[in-house]
């Protein structure tokens, strides 16, 4: 191999580098948006877009580079690696009510920084190979880059090694591709350049280094400040961000910063969610939960005799085996997913209803608030008529369905979706005193709404052993005044019209 032909082999690796670091970031930075700002899909698409705009302006500025290109380079890869590294941490340390900016802030200077690199080694290769061969290789090997760097965050990043590690394992990707380069290339740069380059890398290398050690404690300090009481437990899977935290003898349950349970009174949220459907039901052999990995609701359904089945669907095989083994849950739901009648089952609810032709007397819907497109589908019209066509007959489904206050829309909105697939339905409702006013829709596909309700208020409650529920509260989860908001002209969400979570994400959400 030529010196030629070696050294434009080592700007390509460069490059290489350099695409899989730079997607990789962009998929960090929009992930950390959804966290702290929400609504991924924007966010994903406002990050992206930003950092493309970016890598234009960067590419742009890069014409203003005329002297010793390679040092630049180098210096931006250095650059590159300390931000990449450093990016989650940062924000994560900075938490507040500026973090939005911060993190778009990043957007724009690692854009910048990655633009900025691709005209550079362009001409930096220009000597070595004709324009039409040059041009193609160059954005040859960054996209390539890219396409690794996707696999890596969606395989390895998100799911093994957590926002903690992924940036400082990419960053340090960078750093050792700039020393590779420097060491091969260092020829050509000058003997002051050279002594400058050298110390740089000693003090950065330090710096990543002594981050990656220190990277969960101060993680964990950044967390902390998002929320009142102590985490005691914390882990990021491909899915989603759990959180747990305790208050003297409390505990209170997190995905992605939106409060899912507390052990004070999630019997007040259970209890109305489990009872009134099994005992609407003709039958209570076959129960199908869609969510509820945390075990409560089943703990709640073990309480019948009549139940011979119970299948759990949870997308998240790490938020069930929390259910099955850690202490806080097994005190809640009284080891209640080890029960021998229950089989849980690692799927996404919506393939589990079209992969499977079982029936189901009952089914309960205990999945998180729709405020994103990836949960809305689980609220759809779609959704719902394919859970009827695995209800039996005289069979009964409830979904929890927000806050018929705080996000009015959405929950009427849930319910229309529900009527229009065929099912006759009954809002019920009570004050969850950590989540303040929450709601649920009942429904039935045999007995009209008000044989609902008249079935699930005659029932005697009192013979169950029950925190909450009593014959009284029955009647009272039942009653409504008139909606907040003007509810009358809510669409139905559907799949190819996916409106809920634009309601949900309208709501009066800062009144709560």
């Amino acid at each position: 191999m030529s010196t030629s032909q070696r050294k434009s082999n080592v700007l390509k690796i460069a490059l290489f580098a350099t695409g899989i670091s730079g997607i990789v970031a962009e998929y960090i930075l929009s992930t950390l948006a959804s966290y702290f700002i929400g609504n991924a899909v924007v966010q994903f698409a406002l990050i992206v877009s930003t950092m493309l705009f970016s890598m234009g302006l960067g590419s742009r500025l890069s014409k203003y580079f005329e002297k010793d290109l390679l040092t630049k380079f180098i210096y931006l890869e250095l650059a590159l690696s300390f931000l990449v590294s450093f990016c989650a941490l940062a924000v994560y340390v900075t938490y507040g009510r500026y973090s939005p900016v911060f993190i778009y802030f990043l957007a724009i200077i690692i854009g910048l920084l990655i633009g900025l690199e691709i005209p550079i080694v362009t001409r930096l290769n220009e000597e070595f190979e004709e324009l039409k061969i040059n041009v193609a290789s160059v954005l040859e090997k960054d996209y390539y880059g890219s396409l690794v760097g996707g696999l890596f965050f969606a395989f390895v990043g998100m799911p093994i090694l957590g926002l903690t590690y992924t940036p400082f394992v990419l960053g340090l990707l960078n750093f050792v591709v700039a020393l590779f380069t420097f060491i091969q290339l260092r020829k050509v740069i000058s003997k002051q350049d050279v002594k400058k380059i050298t110390i740089l890398f000693i003090v950065l290398g330090s710096v990543i280094l002594t981050g990656f050690y220190f990277a969960e404690p101060i993680t964990l300090h950044g967390d902390q400040k998002k929320y009142r009481d102590q985490i005691v437990y914390q882990t990021e899977t491909k899915y989603q961000k759990i959180v747990l935290t305790k208050w003297q003898k409390n505990y209170s349950l997190f995905i992605n910063g939106n409060l899912q349970l507390s052990s004070f009174d999630e019997h007040m949220y259970h209890e109305p969610l489990v009872h009134p459907v099994i005992n609407l039901a003709e039958n209570k052999k076959r129960v199908l939960i869609l969510g509820g990995g945390d075990g409560c609701a089943v703990r709640e359904i073990l309480k019948y005799n009549e139940v011979e089945e119970i299948t759990l669907v949870d997308l998240d095989p790490k938020m069930t085996e929390l259910g099955k083994e850690h202490p806080a849950f097994l005190s809640m739901n009284e080891n209640a997913l080890n029960n021998p009648k229950v089989s849980i089952k690692i799927n996404d609810a919506f393939q589990f209803l079209e992969d499977h032709n079982l029936l189901f007397d009952v089914i309960i819907i205990d999945l998180p608030d729709p405020n994103n497109v990836d949960l809305n589908k689980l609220y759809t019209k779609e959704f719902y008529f394919l859970c009827k066509k695995r209800l039996a007959k005289n069979g009964a489904l409830i979904t929890q369905a927000g806050s018929p206050y705080y996000a009015s829309k959405a929950f009427y909105c849930i319910e229309k979706s529900m009527q229009a697939s065929g099912f006759n339905t009954l809002p019920l409702h009570n004050q969850v005193l950590t989540m303040g006013q929450w709601g649920w829709i009942i429904a039935s596909k045999d007995l009209s709404s008000q044989l609902i309700k008249e079935n699930i208020t005659s029932y005697n409650y009192d013979s169950l052993s029950l925190k909450w529920l009593n014959n009284d509260a029955s009647k009272g989860i039942t009653l409504f005044g008139k909606p907040l908001t003007d509810t009358t002209n809510t669409s139905i969400n559907t799949l190819f019209n996916p409106v809920l979570y634009t309601y949900y994400k309208a709501g009066n959400w800062k009144i709560y």
